[in-house]
């Protein structure tokens, strides 16, 4: 029975080494994963998923007005579809949350979703809390802050790496301008 996960943690945990991972499980075993990333995040370069430890592969890109059932029906029409990995799915939409229930409801494949819980406010983003209210399963990465307890905070810097409380929820940025803490240190950056 087709189900939808969502791999959640702060940044650096290993989310997309280990969509990458899933990837290469699924065309192993010579079954075809559609792998589906923001168009928002160019980092890698438009279309890439990639991780800090050098693993890279192309992906199909989304957007916030692409209906993804649509999208997903149509590939599988083409060309049967065996699982959907979504990256940086902090970003989907509600409906877009939605449209992937469908895709595992009504096309019965899998769909494992990867991505962000919360911002550098402490808020969750609107995928994530849709994910976390209608996947079937909830699965933690977990990362370490720098002193050595769970991270599960994530603080903006700015240019002179000093802690950032207030700004656009969305700022695409890696090392330079994120880093992953405790709850306590997170905190302790903002002076709460």
């Amino acid at each position: 029975m087709a189900q939808m996960y969502f791999y959640y943690s702060a940044m650096n945990a290993g989310k997309s080494t280990t969509l990458l991972q899933s990837s290469f499980n699924y065309r192993e075993r010579g079954m075809s994963p559609v792998i589906l990333t923001a168009a928002i995040d160019t980092r890698f370069g438009k279309g890439k998923v990639s991780s800090r430890i050098g693993l890279q592969e192309d992906a199909e890109l989304y957007a916030p007005e692409d209906d993804l059932w649509e999208k997903l029906q149509a590939l599988h029409r083409e060309s049967k579809i065996d699982c959907v990995l979504i990256d940086e799915c902090q970003f989907l939409t509600k409906d877009q949350v939605y449209q992937l229930t469908e895709v595992v409801d009504k096309l019965h494949v899998p769909v494992l979703c990867y991505g962000l819980r919360s911002d550098f406010r402490g808020e969750l983003f609107e995928g994530s809390r849709y994910l976390l209210s209608w996947a079937d399963k909830l699965v933690e990465l977990k990362t370490i802050c720098h002193c050595g307890r769970k991270a599960n905070m994530v603080i903006r810097q700015d240019e002179s790496g000093q802690a950032i409380a207030d700004g656009d929820q969305v700022e695409i940025g890696g090392n330079d301008r994120y880093v992953s803490v405790c709850r306590k240190h997170y905190k302790e950056a903002l002076g709460r």
